[in-house]
Parts: structure tokens; C-alpha cells; sequence
């Protein structure tokens, strides 16, 4: 109303007596509305009034048009400019950064540098935060170096601008020096610093920088202990980051998020599904991220009710189809984890099919479900829909391919901008050496460019499975030699690889090589394949004695290895110790009853042998009988 009353005002004066201003007045009226109609009235009566070709005025057209998102004219006004100013550059900038047009954010400042337009405090925080998002270092370096020039170096709002921009583009050290040059550091300054040791992983720093923000009598709030507690999860301890999160009075959405992705991370799914259960209870609303992040811990635990119960709640919240974009691909994995495949197929129908990842989802899903049928059968509906697949398209696809349909992927990603990505060679190594095409496999990594320490693992897991372990311990000297240092994963390949190829002194030698020259601790796993080796080479006493030194109480895999092999050897002693350990690992498997019942029996200790039959009786437990079938031909 005020506007049109204005306008009426401005059209009832005499042309002499109107002054600019007062167009100036009506223009910042219209921009502050975003009233772009009403302003283009205004932008009639200046062309009728005859100050068009005012600078002046000029310029406060372009600001409004900026204001309200009509860029063409704002271009066309900014051209007829005889001599581009700083306000004129600054809408053009703004409107760009606004939209998230980073790239012409940049361009736009790059050509008012070109015009001798001198930038000020305004344009600087808007192309850093450009320079940012688009990864785009070197701009940011120079627009720093005008900061210093412009005499900017003192504006709080620049210099976090500086500290977010050299931390996202991985110039921690950048950051931390305008950090330290700036005079008066607020609560945002210490935020950014502390977030930019997070995003580079620098951890324990992010956490010690708390105590210097004390020192300069700054408290932190609860975006500072959001990004604490992220560190903390990040390093996987997350009951510093439950201490954390128990400080807080009104802990966000972000904080419960922080803490419950922070435990599924290291594993601990069941306090992760806890810690949401509590978040509910306390009427606290989940968002997607949320959402997303406890559907992982529903994977990892198979807990499908739980993960039921989740897709029922999304579905109540009423987020539309931004659910299945966000929480659609973790939703749809935990079906087909849990063995609910048409439930996941489900979940697809529901999800942006012009989106690669919801592909990738269903690609997962049926290769979880040994379904690589399936699983090639969507790659290629995906394929005749236009839909591009991309590097996990592939990592994904290809271990569930059989030699046909891999042999045919393998064709068209040479075809493709693929070949490049070492996550996809990796897959190829994988597929052919699953496959028994052990030299194809080699033949792919030999080829391979770029290797990393999983194309390293995959070859010499691959030579392993098909009992060539000489090759496999001369490959990991290779890998040793090109600079790439093995891990937990790269000992157990090799220990596997002796197992099946009979090489016990060089497998012994390989374990002992893995604590004292590499430091790495042995896991079960590593400890099972040690046991493996002395077993298959019918060395049973030797495994446990093995067995007896470690630090660790043997599974039921490795007595389940060692009794086979006593079985084979005909070690009776042994098959005893085995047998009466795994009575104790599993009291409800029938059959170690037999086993160790017989063997007391052949050794005479026939009151042990009745024990253990009673034993088993009172548990009622009952070997189940051998099965055959019979097939009439007739």
C-alpha cells in the first residue's frame, strides 16, 4: 500500500520538481517487498522522467532487480553503466551467490577486478563462500590477497570466510593463520577453526583448541559441542562424546544425530538403536539425516522390526518423497539385508529413478541376497532408461556378476570414463579371481596405473583362494617394495594363501613378521588362520599349543578346525581336548555330545562317555539323523 500510494504521489509532480531520491526512496520500498511489478512502474516514470541514463539511479535499478531474482534486466542495466561500481558489481555477485551459482559468482567477481572496480567488506564473505563450495583454492588465495589490499583484513565476517574457505579446500594451516592474526575472535571464529580440524581429520587438535577458547574468555555453545562430540565419535570415543552430548540442556536434532551416528560407526548398533529409542521417547523429532544414520545400525544388526518401525515413523512425519530420496537407499538395504526383498524392490518403486544411487541401492540389494542375476537384470533396465551409472554402479555390480555378464561389464566400462577409477579395477580383480580366472585377474592388475592397498589385498586374497601361495608372498613383497604398507586385512589374505598352499614355515614366519616388524596386533581372524595352517598340515598339537598361548579365547571356529583335522589324523587326544571345548562354546549343538561320547568310549573312559550322553539327554538335545533321497527313475 505504501508503495502504490508513493508511486501516485511521484506521477502528480511536475517533472521539475522531482529529485532522484525520491525514485531512490520508491526503488528501496519495491526491493525491500520484492515487489518486482510495482517497481517496474517505477522504472517506467524514471524513462518518462528522463534520468534513465543516471548513474545514479542506474545503479538503484540493478539493486532492485537483484533483490527480486530478475537477472536478465539487472545484465542488460549493468551493461549500459558507462563505469561499473562496486554497489552494481556487489547485486550482481549477491545474486549469483544467493541462487548458488558458485562458478559465476567467481566469474563476476573476476571480471569487476577486470573494470578497476575496487571490492569491499560486502562482496568479499560472498565470493569466498563461492570459492568454497566450488573447491576453488587459487581465486581464494587472490581474493585474500585483495582483502589485505582493501584493508578488509580486520572484518570478522571476512576472516571466518578465509578460516572456512582454507579449511574446506584442505589449507589447515592457512586457516589457522588468519585465525591467529584476527584481533577480536568471536564464538563463530572458534566454531569454524574447530569444524576445519574436524573436516581434515586433525582430532585431537579440534579437541585441545577448547581449552585456548576458554583461555579467551569465549564459551562454547551447542554448535561447539555438536562439532566436539564429532570429533570425539570420529576417534571412536564415543563416551566422551555421550559426556559431551550430557552437558548440553537442549541438546538439537544434530546432537542426537552426532552421538547415534558416532556409536554405529564402531559398531555399537545396539546403543546407537537405544540412544534413538530415547530421542523419541523424550518427543524429540528425527529428521532425514536421522533417520538415515539409524537406518545403518538397522543393516548392521539385521533388526528389521526395528527398521519397520522407522519406515512406518518417516512415513507419519510426512516429508513426501524427500524420505525415499534421502532415507530410501539405507531403508531399502535393510530389507534386502534382512532377507525382505520385495519389500526393498518396494521401497524402490518409491524412489527417484532418474537418481543413480537409489540404482545402486537395488544393485546392493540383490547382490546381498545372492541374487546377481537380478542384480545385472536392474543394471541393465537402469542402462535403457539413460540413467549413467557411476564408480559404485560398478564396485557394486560387478562382485555379484558371474564370468558371462562380468566378462560383458568389463567390456562396456572400457568403453566408458571408468577404467580410470581403482575402485572399479578392484572390482574387476575380485570378479575374475571369484570367478577361477586367476590370470585374467593378474592381467587387470598389471594394467592398473594407480594401485591402492585394496588392489594389493584383492590380488593376493585372490592368489590365496586358488593355492598359489608362493605367488601370493612374492606379490606382498612387491606391494612392500612399491611403498604401500600391508594391513590387518593383507596378513590374513597371506596366512590364508599359506594355509591352502601348505607353506607352515613361511606362514609362521609371515605372523611373527606381523607383530614384531609391522606392530600390528593379530585378531581372531589372523589367529584362525595360524591354527588352519598347523591343522591342515596335521600338526594338531602344535595348534594347541598354539592355541594355549594366545591372548585371546579361542572361537568355535578354530576348535572346530582343530577337531576335523585330529579327526583326520586320527588324533584322539586331540579330538578329546577339541570336543570337550566345544561342548562349552556350544552346549545346544547335539553333535559335539556324540563326538566327545565316542571318543571316551575308544579310549576306555566309559563312566566320562555316560556323563556326557546323560548330559546331553537332560538338555534334551538330539543329534539329528543323516538324510538321503531316493529318486525312482521309473
Amino acid at each position: 500500500m505504501r508503495i502504490w500510494k508513493f508511486q501516485r504521489t511521484i506521477s502528480s509532480l511536475p517533472v521539475p520538481n522531482f529529485t532522484p531520491l525520491q525514485f531512490n526512496h520508491l526503488l528501496q520500498l519495491c526491493s525491500n517487498s520484492r515487489s518486482l511489478n510495482p517497481g517496474k512502474q517505477t522504472h517506467k516514470q524514471i524513462i518518462v522522467h528522463g534520468l534513465d541514463h543516471n548513474p545514479f539511479v542506474t545503479t538503484k535499478l540493478i539493486l532492485f532487480y537483484a533483490d527480486c531474482n530478475d537477472i536478465e534486466t539487472t545484465r542488460v542495466l549493468f551493461d549500459r553503466l558507462p563505469q561499473p561500481n562496486v554497489f552494481a558489481c556487489t547485486s550482481i555477485i549477491s545474486f549469483y551467490s544467493r541462487n548458488g551459482m558458485f562458478d559465476e559468482c567467481i566469474g563476476a567477481y573476476i571480471g569487476m577486478k577486470s573494470k578497476n572496480v575496487l571490492p569491499d567488506g560486502y562482496v568479499f564473505p560472498k565470493v569466498l563462500r563461492a570459492c568454497t563450495v566450488a573447491m576453488c583454492l587459487e581465486t581464494g588465495v587472490q581474493v585474500q590477497k585483495d582483502v589485505i589490499q582493501c584493508g578488509a583484513e580486520s572484518n570478522t565476517e571476512v576472516c571466518i570466510c578465509l578460516i572456512d574457505m582454507y579449511s574446506k579446500c584442505g589449507c589447515i594451516e592457512s586457516a589457522r593463520r588468519v585465525f591467529d592474526s584476527m584481533a577480536g575472535r568471536d564464538l563463530l571464529s572458534w566454531n569454524t577453526m574447530i569444524s576445519g580440524y574436524v573436516y581434515n581429520g586433525i582430532l585431537q587438535m579440534a579437541v585441545e583448541i577448547l581449552g585456548l577458547m576458554r583461555l579467551d574468555s569465549i564459551e562454547p555453545d551447542t554448535v561447539t559441542w555438536n562439532t566436539l562430540m564429532d570429533a570425539y565419535c570420529r576417534m571412536g570415543q564415543c563416551e566422551e562424546a555421550w559426556k559431551i552430548f550430557r552437558q548440553i540442556e537442549e541438546p538439537s536434532i544434530i546432537s542426537w544425530t552426532t552421538l547415534i551416528s558416532g556409536y554405529s560407526r564402531i559398531g555399537k548398533h545396539k546403543r546407537a538403536l537405544g540412544i534413538f529409542r530415547d530421542m523419541i521417547l523424550r518427543g524429540v523429532h528425527a529428521d532425514l539425516d536421522c533417520i538415515s544414520s539409524i537406518l545403518a545400525s538397522c543393516q548392521q544388526m539385521l533388526a528389521l522390526r526395528f527398521g519397520q518401525e522407522i519406515h512406518a515413523y518417516g512415513t507419519k512425519m510426512d516429508y513426501g518423497r524427500a524420505f525415499y530420496k534421502s532415507a530410501g537407499p539405507a531403508l531399502l538395504t535393510t530389507y534386502a539385508k534382512c532377507g525382505r526383498i520385495h519389500d526393498a524392490e518396494r521401497v524402490f518403486g518409491l524412489m527417484d529413478k532418474c537418481d543413480v544411487v537409489a540404482w545402486n541401492a537395488m544393485i546392493l540389494g540383490y547382490g546381498d541376497r545372492g541374487m546377481g542375476n537380478l542384480a545385472v537384470k536392474c543394471f541393465q533396465e537402469m542402462h535403457s532408461m539413460g540413467i549413467k551409472g557411476d564408480h559404485t554402479t560398478f564396485s557394486t555390480l560387478l562382485p555379484a556378476c558371474e564370468l558371462k555378464s562380468g566378462k560383458q561389464i568389463h567390456a562396456y566400462i572400457k568403453k566408458g570414463s571408468f577404467a580410470f577409477a581403482i575402485p572399479v579395477w578392484n572390482a574387476l580383480i575380485h570378479m575374475y579371481a571369484q570367478c577361477g580366472c586367476i590370470r585374467t585377474a593378474y592381467s587387470v592388475f598389471s594394467q592398473m596405473d594407480n594401485k591402492d592397498l585394496v588392489s594389493w589385498n584383492t590380488m593376493i586374497g585372490g592368489l590365496g583362494k586358488h593355492g598359489l601361495g608362493q605367488a601370493a608372498l612374492q606379490l606382498m613383497q612387491e606391494m612392500r617394495n612399491s611403498g604401500i604398507h600391508p594391513n590387518s586385512f593383507t596378513f590374513t589374505s597371506v596366512l590364508s594363501a599359506c594355509s591352502h598352499s601348505g607353506l607352515i614355515e613361511e606362514g609362521l614366519e609371515i605372523f611373527n613378521k606381523m607383530t614384531e616388524t609391522f606392530e600390528l596386533n593379530p585378531g581372531m581372524e589372523h589367529y584362525a588362520c595360524v591354527i588352519d595352517l598347523l591343522a591342515r598340515a596335521g600338526r594338531v598339537e602344535d595348534a594347541v599349543k598354539f592355541i594355549m598361548r594366545m591372548p585371546v579365547m579361542a572361537d568355535k571356529h578354530i576348535w572346530g578346525s582343530v577337531l576335523a583335522a585330529s579327526l583326520s589324523y586320527q588324533k584322539i587326544s586331540i579330538v578329546i581336548v577339541a570336543a570337550e571345548h566345544l561342548v562349552k562354546l556350544e552346549p545346544e549343538n547335539a553333535g559335539h555330545y556324540v563326538t566327545l561320547s565316542n571318543m571316551y568310549s575308544k579310549v576306555g573312559k566309559v563312566d566320562d562317555a555316560v556323563k556326557i550322553r546323560k548330559s546331553m539327554e537332560s538338555r534334551g538335545l538330539v543329534k539329528q539323523l543323516g538324510l538321503s533321497w531316493v529318486v525312482n527313475g521309473n
